[in-house]
C-alpha cells in the first residue's frame, strides 16, 4: 500500500511540475521574443509616454500592441502583472518530486555502488551540494565578470566550463539517471534563483524608486536582463538533463557525463539560433540557422556514436527458448519482481507472470534500457538481446 500511495505522490508532483515549467518556459520564451522584437516607435505620443519598443501583433481572433519603457514609465500603473509564481512554483514542485523519488530512497535510485560506494546520508548531502555550489559559483562568476567589457562572453565561456566539470563529477559520484538529473537540477535552480535574487528585487528597487520620487537606477534592469538572458540559454539543456535521464542507452554509456554534455551543448545551440532570429527579422539580416545546424549535427553525431555494434548474424540468427528467458529473468529481475515485493505491481516469478508482462519486459530492459534499476543485477547486452529475439519471435513457449 506504502508503494502505491508513493506512485500517487510521484505522478501528481510530476504533472504539477511539467504544468508550472510549462507555464514558466512559456512565458521565458514570449518575453526573450518580444524584446528581440521590439521596434522603435513612430508615434510621438509613444515616444513623449517614454516608450522604447513596441510589437504590433495578432493572435486568438484580436489585436495586441505590447509596449515596453527603459527604464521605467513615468508614472506606475493601478495594477502591475508579475511573472515570478511559475518559476517558484517550477522550483518546489521540482524539489519535492527530487525528494520524494530520489533522496527518500536513496540507496535505490542516487547510489550505484559500481559508480561510487557510499552512504545514503552523504550521497543526499553531496546531491544538495550541487544544487548550492553551483548556484554559489555561477552568481561569483556573473558578479566578476558581468559588468566588464565583453562580459557577457567571459561569463558564457567560464559556466560553460563549470557546466562541464559538474556533468563529469556528478557522473562519477552517482547513478547514470540521478547524475543526469543532478545536472538539470543545478542549473535550474541558478535559473529560478536569478529570478529570486536579482530579477525580482530589481523589479521591486525600481518600483521603490519609483513611488519615492527618486531617479530610477538603470543597473537594475540590465542586471535583470542578463540573468533573464541566461536563463533563456539555460532552458533547452535543463531539458535535456531532465529528459536524458529516462533513456538508458544516453545516462549508462561509457562516457555518459560526455553524452549529456553534447546533447546539453546541442541544445543551447539551437536556443541560440531561435533567439538570434528575432532580432535578424527586425533588422532585415540574415537568420544564422547555422547555429541550429550545428546543434542538429551534433546530435545525430551522438546518435552515430552511441550506435550498438550489430552482433554476429549467427547469434541473431538462433532461437531464444522460454526456458533461456526464464533463467535471465530469475537471475536479473525476480528479486524486485516476485510475490512479497511487485514492483511497479509487476509480477514475474512465473510463467504465467512473464507472459503476461513479456511487452514490459521488453520496453523497460531492452527498449529504454531502465531495468534492472542502475543494471544492479548486472544484466548482459547479450542476455537484452536474447529478450528481443524472444519477444520478436511472438514469445515462443510462453503459456
Amino acid at each position: 500500500m506504502e508503494a502505491y500511495v508513493l506512485d500517487w505522490v510521484n505522478l501528481l508532483l510530476r504533472w504539477a511540475h511539467v504544468v508550472v515549467a510549462i507555464a514558466w518556459i512559456g512565458s521565458s520564451f514570449y518575453f526573450v521574443f518580444l524584446d528581440n522584437s521590439l521596434l522603435k516607435p513612430e508615434a510621438p505620443d509613444l515616444k513623449d509616454k517614454g516608450v522604447d519598443g513596441e510589437l504590433w501583433a495578432v493572435h486568438g481572433g484580436g489585436f495586441y500592441n505590447p509596449q515596453k519603457y527603459m527604464v521605467a514609465p513615468k508614472s506606475l500603473p493601478a495594477h502591475l502583472h508579475w511573472f515570478y509564481w511559475e518559476s517558484y512554483s517550477t522550483w518546489l514542485t521540482g524539489f519535492a518530486l527530487f525528494t520524494v523519488l530520489y533522496l527518500l530512497q536513496a540507496s535505490t535510485f542516487l547510489i550505484d555502488q559500481r559508480v561510487h560506494a557510499w552512504s545514503p546520508a552523504g550521497a543526499i548531502t553531496a546531491a544538495l551540494a550541487f544544487l548550492a555550489v553551483f548556484w554559489l559559483v555561477y552568481d561569483g562568476i556573473c558578479r566578476a565578470f558581468g559588468r566588464r567589457v565583453n562580459g557577457d562572453r567571459i561569463v558564457g565561456a567560464a559556466v560553460a566550463v563549470v557546466v562541464v566539470l559538474g556533468a563529469w563529477l556528478a557522473c562519477q559520484l552517482f547513478a547514470g539517471r540521478a547524475a543526469f538529473l543532478l545536472v538539470g537540477a543545478m542549473m535550474a535552480t541558478a535559473m529560478s534563483a536569478n529570478v529570486f535574487f536579482w530579477i525580482i528585487p530589481g523589479q521591486r528597487t525600481v518600483i521603490a524608486q519609483m513611488r519615492a520620487g527618486q531617479p530610477v537606477d538603470p543597473v537594475h534592469g540590465q542586471r535583470a536582463k542578463q540573468r533573464s538572458v541566461h536563463n533563456t540559454y539555460f532552458t533547452l539543456p535543463v531539458l535535456a538533463a531532465m529528459l536524458g535521464n529516462h533513456y538508458g542507452f544516453l545516462y549508462g554509456a561509457p562516457h555518459n557525463w560526455a553524452v549529456l554534455v553534447l546533447v546539453m551543448l546541442a541544445g543551447a545551440l539551437i536556443r541560440h539560433a531561435f533567439v538570434v532570429r528575432h532580432k535578424a527579422l527586425v533588422q532585415g539580416k540574415r537568420v544564422p540557422w547555422e547555429f541550429a545546424l550545428a546543434g542538429t549535427v551534433l546530435l545525430l553525431g551522438v546518435a552515430v556514436w552511441l550506435a550498438p555494434a550489430p552482433g554476429p548474424a549467427v547469434q541473431a540468427a538462433q532461437p531464444a527458448t522460454f526456458a533461456q528467458v526464464q533463467q535471465v529473468i530469475g537471475t536479473r529481475c525476480v528479486m524486485c519482481h516476485n510475490e512479497q515485493l511487485a514492483s511497479k505491481g509487476v509480477r514475474l516469478d512465473s510463467p504465467q507472470g512473464i507472459a503476461a508482462h513479456a511487452q514490459q519486459v521488453v520496453q523497460q530492459a531492452v527498449v529504454l534500457k531502465l531495468m534492472p534499476l542502475n543494471n544492479a543485477t548486472g544484466i548482459t547486452d547479450e542476455e537484452r538481446a536474447l529478450l528481443k529475439r524472444w519477444f520478436e519471435s511472438g514469445a515462443v513457449g510462453a503459456p
